[in-house]
């Protein structure tokens, strides 16, 4: 073992493989409680008191990312300095309890302070549940261990898709969704906290405090540009996610349940296949340059950049099946970006640093995410032009395809 990675060596794959298992339910969950409130919108709109703008939707939008980014590096941090599984399991338990008390909002100031824990509980996910798939993984599988953990995530969005006709359902409605997917998810936590393990660490080596290990991440070029790409997708992605069910119903004229799942069904289904085998092509291509995870989500963003301006275009046509088309396509590039984020993170920082590197790339990409979404409710209610908008989206994702290829690792893995 190398004297400067506290980690162990990746673990047998049954042990690597089952850790993935275990936390696929997990993203489920992470994601699920997250895609209910875009597809269930109008649903809420109608019965919480203050909600009266489109402006004031994105504030609720925006809460979460906002405390999400900010608290991310810390998280990160802790899940470095303290173990991943029990930041994991804690994290899950906390969210799952606000999930459950969401359902129960009847102001405005409330559901934005349920968004606003939610994105703080929730930040702890993400950066210790990747690192933890990265410790137990070598290079040889690591992205297609990523890959298969984010199919967590798509499902986890496809199912909220349906919150449409959930929330439509008198027998149901969106307050008896949160609270049903709160309990369920305080009641995984439980069995999680026992099984879930981290790989063991070196006693004699110190994590580093957290200001130095920013400093030090911050000042490696490859990561600041890891930083930048990680950050600029994520604009369009996170108005895609979560104003695409407002976008469709409102210019194609769908009812809340239909929109919802037409505007996130195909595009994460498509990400699925994507993933897996954006992994699959990784990890070879791993094999004959150490470039190789920079050139699979190189390929994903110049895909893309047509989806978005065929977005933006068809939807201003009032073309829905032109409009799934196109969504499809981005999802086929999204899973080849997702999949690869922190196998390439896991070429540029130690082991030690990889769940506090994560949370800075978070830091920065849902903080402008949550401004994209304030931004993009602005222009809604302006009536911009989805071509125009979609159309600057495309842009900054040419200018994301160069950024990856600008990342030079020195080796295949940063040990």
């Amino acid at each position: 073992m190398n004297p400067a990675n506290p980690l162990a060596t990746p673990s047998t794959p049954r042990l690597a493989w089952m850790m993935v298992a275990l936390l696929v339910p997990v993203a489920l969950l992470n994601y699920l409680d997250r895609q209910l409130v875009a597809t269930m919108q109008k649903s809420i709109m109608s019965t919480v008191e203050g909600i009266d703008s489109q402006a004031k939707w994105g504030h609720v939008l925006a809460w979460f990312k906002w405390t999400y980014a900010i608290v991310s590096p810390i998280a990160g941090y802790v899940a470095d300095r303290f173990g991943r599984s029990r930041v994991i399991t804690l994290s899950l338990f906390v969210w799952s309890l606000d999930t459950w008390a969401t359902g129960h909002v009847t102001t405005y100031e409330q559901l934005v302070a349920t968004r606003a824990i939610m994105g703080l509980s929730e930040a702890f996910y993400i950066p210790a549940a990747l690192a933890l798939i990265a410790d137990h993984h070598s290079s040889a599988t690591r992205s297609r261990a990523v890959g298969a953990h984010q199919i967590g995530i798509y499902i986890g969005v496809m199912m909220g898709s349906m919150g449409g006709y959930v929330a439509e359902d008198p027998g149901l409605g969106w307050r008896w969704a949160f609270s049903v997917l709160g309990l369920l998810g305080m009641a995984y936590a439980v069995p999680l906290w026992w099984v879930l393990r981290d790989t063991p660490r070196n006693p004699g080596t110190a994590v580093p405090r957290p200001l130095g290990a920013a400093t030090e991440l911050l000042g490696d070029r490859n990561f600041r540009l890891l930083l930048l790409y990680f950050t600029l997708p994520a604009l369009a992605g996170w108005v895609v996610r979560d104003w695409m069910p407002s976008v469709l119903q409102k210019d194609l004229g769908l009812t809340q349940g239909l929109a919802g799942v037409s505007a996130v069904v195909w595009w994460q289904g498509a990400a699925i296949f994507s993933a897996i085998g954006g992994g699959w092509l990784a990890d070879r291509w791993m094999r004959r340059s150490p470039r190789g995870r920079q050139q699979v989500s190189a390929l994903g963003m110049a895909i893309i950049v047509p989806a978005l301006l065929g977005v933006g275009i068809v939807i201003g046509l009032g073309s829905l099946p032109l409009a799934i088309a196109f969504l499809v396509l981005f999802g086929v590039g999204w899973g080849l970006f997702d999949s690869n984020n922190m196998p390439i993170l896991s070429q540029i920082a130690r082991p030690d640093q990889r769940a506090t590197g994560y949370g800075l790339m978070n830091l920065a990409s849902i903080s402008c995410g949550g401004l994209a979404d304030i931004g993009f409710g602005w222009l809604r209610d302006r009536e911009v032009p989805l071509n125009l908008i979609f159309g600057c989206f495309a842009g900054i994702a040419c200018l994301s395809a160069w950024l990856v290829l600008r990342i030079n690792p020195a080796s295949s893995d940063k040990s």
